[in-house]
């Protein structure tokens, strides 16, 4: 048994209640938050502490996520810990989002948020608290009314048992809130688990499919305008003058607002206010950016690559002992930037009152926009009121440390003193919103007589996503942002490497960046697991057995290859005209290995067979873990098969899924998730199936037609 004690029982008296008959449990969990983040505005002070759960006089059991949904599952895996620890009937439970408040602070971050793949492992043990400190609760209440010791009462499936007296949960709940809790709770042995662990349906799913889920698109209620944003053509424009004659003439339009981010057309609906827009006359300085192209940016970055940067790794002699390599691989490998393209386009719902502002959004930073909204409105934080809706994928596009759509409709519902619906059209997001940068990397990798790495020398180039905002401080140390070079400083494969250098520009462009789903392992994994298969098929070794020579200190990264090469088949016969690649990677805490199956197809690479392996440790919901590789891996492809972002005369030349381009349904291969049992460390899921995709299907292809592809996205030479 676990036993976690409440370092602070005071404040859990303080914020103990009882809500509509039923039972209220806030908890707290001992040494959450290692870091202190610089925030916005003063935090306001309700509701209780972190999270809590609602016991029902109906028995339903209501569990609020202190994080956001948005396809990853935790609607249902963070209420399967309050379930296991509360035996409680899982046909009852019920979820919602909690509300914004530092209460329900990450418990490392120190700010309400979604995202670094952290959502379950950084809840695992308070969720659990949370559940086993209302059982223990009920359990008391249950020993009076059944006049018995508490050591005399079990708990089964929603119902206090006491020999033949039997009390349902929401029978007892009023009368447990107002027990004082324990000084400490004892958690489950993980072999006495019943609901973690075990495959289970999502509990969105039926609101899914049956419309019933709210999205920001979905909010409406009387009065409520919609807004559409002209912006500017080139990033850092700004206006310098606007003509709206035409855009107000247009039926249903009710005016037109200058805001920092642009000219806003409020109408009545999204059509209305479309067609003003296009119907707007707007001058624009274009300022600095006017120049911007990708071409011009390549060699930018192909150039500094070529030059010392900053020291993010080293150690020996890297030069000398590259130049007594017995073999030296040199090569550039290039990724492009990207978009993070969700399927629910940006939209922010915002009502303010003298007294009171609203808003509805879906957002991975709810502390950053109760502050922003704060700021921009002039009332005080605990006057913020923040409704998490549900999410149409973020993939940290909804995290933005400016919260730039939050903020730009609280603009636009100030300035139109109506309660406002500001909508983005995907094209509004492909051209003007936030991008994952656009990277090259320059490797030399020296090999010993036995074909073994000895030496490493390695310049990464691309913008830092860190800098300038309030993670600078934790992640941006002497210049190198870490997120730059993850995956590559850490890798296991240089671990080993006596002789090793790791170097970093970061160079500033004017184009916004930021983390996307993987961050920098989206380019580094491609990088490393392509250069590794270099390496081996300069050595003349197997793939997979070059990698169990270099990973054989590394059991987690060994154990996921070993499984993925068994369950792919891996040395065995393919169908004509197909080949394998591999590719293993750690990121978030997690180890995944995957073996591509690959072919080309009239020119063009199709990916038929995925098996992927995954060391996540505590899989909580088998389920969602299959399901997220699944994710990662189709968003992957579109990366190493598809996507890429151009700039010309400061311009981004895509605008919508037609020419910025994603997988198809009928390019999705077979995938088979096979899940490594274990009680190591917890690690993440939502974003750990992206990386590995990329090189595998590289490697694949390089076997199947000679040709070692190191740009993104994938592309054979004719």
């Amino acid at each position: 048994m676990n036993e976690l004690t409440d370092p602070s029982r005071r404040d859990f008296l303080k914020t103990t209640a009882i809500v509509s008959g039923g039972l209220v449990i806030a908890f707290i969990v001992p040494g959450a938050g290692r870091f202190a983040l610089a925030q916005p505005a003063p935090p306001p002070k309700l509701p209780p502490p972190n999270a809590f759960l609602r016991i029902g006089s109906d028995d339903t059991v209501t569990v609020l996520l202190s994080h956001s949904e948005m396809g990853q599952g935790i609607w249902t895996a963070l209420p399967m810990l309050i379930a296991e620890e509360l035996d409680a009937d899982w046909s009852r439970i019920k979820v919602e989002h909690a509300p914004a408040a530092p209460v329900y602070a990450h418990t490392v971050f120190q700010m309400q948020m979604t995202g670094g793949s952290s959502s379950t492992w950084s809840e695992f043990d308070r969720y659990r608290q949370a559940g086993a400190m209302a059982r223990a609760l009920l359990v008391q209440a249950a020993a009076k009314r059944f006049r018995v010791k508490p050591a005399a009462v079990r708990t089964k499936n929603g119902e206090v048992i006491a020999g033949g007296k039997r009390a349902r949960y929401g029978e007892l709940a009023e009368a447990a809130g107002k027990l004082p809790p324990p000084k400490s709770v004892k958690l489950k042995d993980p072999k006495d688990w019943k609901i973690i662990g075990k495959a289970t349906k999502r509990l969105d799913t039926p609101e899914k499919i049956s419309g019933r889920a709210q999205f920001g698109m979905d909010v409406h209620f009387p009065g409520l305008l919609t807004a559409v944003v002209e912006r500017a053509p080139v990033f850092g424009a700004t206006v310098k003058s606007f003509d709206a004659a035409a855009a107000k003439a247009v039926p249903g339009v009710r005016a037109v607002v200058q805001v920092p981010s642009g000219v806003a057309v409020v109408a009545d609906h999204f059509w209305a206010a479309k067609l003003g827009r296009d119907a707007l006359k707007v001058d624009w300085d274009l300022g600095p950016n006017a120049g911007l192209d990708s071409t011009a940016l390549h060699e930018r970055f192909r150039q500094l690559a070529g030059t010392p940067g900053m020291v993010a790794d080293q150690a020996g002699d890297a030069a000398g002992a590259l130049a007594k390599a017995a073999k030296t691989i040199e090569a550039e490998y290039a990724v492009p930037y990207l978009a993070h393209a969700p399927m629910e386009p940006l939209n922010c719902t915002v009502r303010i009152t003298p007294e009171r502002c609203e808003i509805w959004t879906g957002t991975q930073f709810q502390t950053m926009d109760q502050g922003v909204a704060a700021a921009i409105t002039g009332l005080k934080p605990e006057q913020i009121t923040v409704h998490t809706t549900f999410l149409g994928g973020g993939f940290g596009r909804r995290a933005t440390p400016t919260s730039d759509a939050v903020s730009e409709a609280l603009h636009v519902a100030k300035a139109a003193n109506a309660p406002v619906k500001t909508v983005w059209t995907r094209e509004d997001d492909v051209r003007g919103g936030y991008y994952r940068s656009a990277f090259v990397h320059r490797v030399r990798a020296g090999a010993g007589a036995d074909g073994l790495p000895l030496a490493w020398h390695h310049t990464v180039v691309g913008q830092s996503i860190l800098v300038g905002t309030p993670f600078e401080a934790m992640l941006v140390k002497n210049g190198i942002d870490d997120t730059s070079v993850e995956g590559v400083h850490d890798s296991p494969y240089l671990k080993g490497v006596p002789d090793r250098r790791i170097e970093l520009h970061s160079p500033k462009t004017g184009i916004p960046v930021l983390w996307w789903r993987s961050v920098g392992h989206s380019h580094t994994a491609f990088v490393m697991e392509s250069m590794i298969d270099e390496l081996a098929l300069a050595a003349g070794k197997d793939p997979v057995n070059y990698r169990r020579v270099l990973l054989k200190d590394h059991p987690r990264s060994l154990g996921v290859l070993n499984l993925a090469a068994q369950k792919a088949g891996w040395g065995g016969a393919l169908p004509a005209g197909r080949a394998r690649g591999v590719a293993v990677h750690e990121s978030f805490g997690s180890f995944v290995a995957q073996v591509a199956e690959v072919s080309v197809e009239n020119g063009r690479i199709r990916v038929h067979r995925v098996v992927c392996a995954i060391d996540c440790g505590v899989a909580v919901n088998p389920e969602a873990v299959a399901a997220q590789m699944e994710s990662g891996i189709a968003f992957g492809l579109s990366a190493a098969l598809r996507s890429a972002l151009h700039f010309k005369d400061g311009r981004v030349q895509e605008s919508n899924f037609h020419d910025y381009e994603v997988l198809r349904m009928d390019e999705m291969p077979r995938v088979e998730t096979h899940i490594v049992p274990s009680t190591a460390k917890m690690g993440g899921v939502g974003e750990v199936g992206v990386p590995p995709i990329a090189p595998a299907v590289a490697n694949a292809v390089a076997v199947l037609t000679g040709q070692r592809l190191r740009e993104l996205p994938l592309t054979l030479r004719t």
